[in-house]
């Protein structure tokens, strides 16, 4: 289980640390959230929370911290999908928030599992 969280939360995390940085370095970026209609701040704003949530899903943090970064990142990639869809962009579109979604999920439930094993105290170590 560790192997797998480890992966999916990695794979997610450099998604998310890629697409964070792309909205501050690609005009493409820029062009695509003006179509979608959002502020040019917002690009800012996002970018800076992908970029902080990557970085807090790699990082030993408590729990909570962890659990409001699963949500966020969760809101932020159905956002994606229904903003895409809303203006009509092609299929094609929102195939990689759909990626980051199932990589989310994986990551979110492998990380819980594994906590639980972590915490369950192994039968060889126990002293009874």
């Amino acid at each position: 289980m560790k192997y797998v969280y480890w992966g999916t939360t990695t794979l997610l995390a450099l998604m998310m640390a890629g697409s964070g940085t792309l909205y501050f370095v690609s005009d493409t970026a820029a062009q695509t959230f003006a179509a979608l209609g959002f502020p040019d701040y917002f690009r800012v704003e996002l970018g800076v929370a992908k970029i902080v949530g990557a970085v807090a899903l790699v990082v030993p943090l408590p729990r909570s911290v962890k659990e409001w970064t699963y949500a966020g990142f969760a809101i932020s990639i159905v956002s994606a999908v229904i903003a895409h869809t809303a203006v009509g962009d092609p299929a094609s579109a929102i195939v990689p928030p759909i990626v980051a979604f199932g990589l989310l999920v994986a990551s979110y439930i492998s990380y819980h599992r594994y906590a639980r094993a972590a915490a369950t105290p192994s039968p060889a170590t126990s002293d009874a």
